[in-house]
């Protein structure tokens, strides 16, 4: 079998990959995501014991035991490039045999959840409730660098595109549905659900405006009114495309779970943003260990 180049993985000198700092047996078969490092420990606060912790750069990372549950939390920093690294390297501590630097026989799918803000773009999602995201509109390009044209939903993206008029110029958006059977342990009468749209940036791409003018001012807009088969953009963030394209493409189960702290259709914004989140980590702790 042939070895993967020392050039493509990319390994410490203690062995562990490169930027998570992490070997295989430091990581659980299931994974919550969180962006802010310290959200790490507002997720681990509720375990029962901690195992192993580790930070380089922004990504902080901490295995423990949950209920008898073991799982891992890391922080992933902000946007789509920083989860192509999270989850190739997430990827490579299960599915590569890092000493031989080869593939293994055997495929270890992981599950993974992110827990992360939002804002909704729906006037009938009220801030302090919780959102899964069925879909995933990557409006970010990231994906395209793959061969992924197998796990897009190409109606809703062609929807999207003449909706909203898409510039050509900007990456083609594209869609990826949830892992289903995850989103299954996950998805209660306390969740609201819809499609996430995932922006390359936190200003312009959001359509934020500061002192630069935007290429289509309307953009927001045709978002937030983009209907294909009762599929509609819910909430805008910036890692859920990323994180659902690559699970795909490796085999692997994900689910982004949103807590709403804002909502642009109405303006309005919670008065208790930090209750909300603790909340939702709560209830999605007690998911997985149904």
């Amino acid at each position: 079998m042939q070895k993967i180049k020392e050039s493509e993985l990319i390994l410490n000198t203690d062995g562990s990959i490169y930027h998570l700092n992490l070997h295989p047996e430091n990581i659980a078969d299931t994974i919550i995501f969180v962006g802010d490092q310290d959200r790490v420990s507002k997720v681990t606060k509720y375990f029962d014991s901690i195992e192993f912790e580790t930070r380089k750069r922004e990504f902080k990372t901490q295995t423990g035991t949950y209920k008898g549950k073991r799982i891992t939390v890391i922080s992933t920093g902000i946007g789509p490039d920083n989860i192509d690294i999270v989850l190739n390297e997430l990827d490579a501590l299960v599915n590569i045999d890092l000493k031989n630097r080869t593939i293994k026989a055997v495929h270890t799918s992981l599950n993974i959840v992110r827990i992360g803000t939002s804002g909704s773009l729906q006037k009938d999602i009220p801030v302090d409730s919780f959102l899964l995201s069925s879909h995933a509109m990557g409006l970010d390009g990231m994906l395209l660098s793959y061969n992924c044209e197998h796990i897009c939903k190409k109606e809703i993206e062609e929807a999207f595109i003449n909706q909203t008029n898409w510039c050509d110029k900007k990456a083609r958006p594209y869609c990826i549905e949830n892992g289903n059977k995850l989103a299954q342990k996950l998805i209660s009468d306390k969740t609201f659900t819809g499609i996430t749209a995932t922006a390359p940036g936190f200003y312009g791409p959001q359509g934020r405006v500061l002192r630069l003018s935007l290429q289509d001012d309307d953009l927001n807009s045709k978002i937030d009114s983009f209907n294909f088969e009762n599929h509609r953009i819910t909430n805008l963030e910036m890692e859920t495309s990323a994180i659902y394209g690559l699970s795909k493409l490796l085999g692997h189960n994900a689910v982004s779970m949103n807590a709403i702290i804002a909502n642009r259709a109405n303006g309005t914004f919670s008065k208790n943003p930090y209750k909300v989140v603790n909340e939702l980590i709560e209830y999605t702790l007690n998911k997985l260990i149904e």
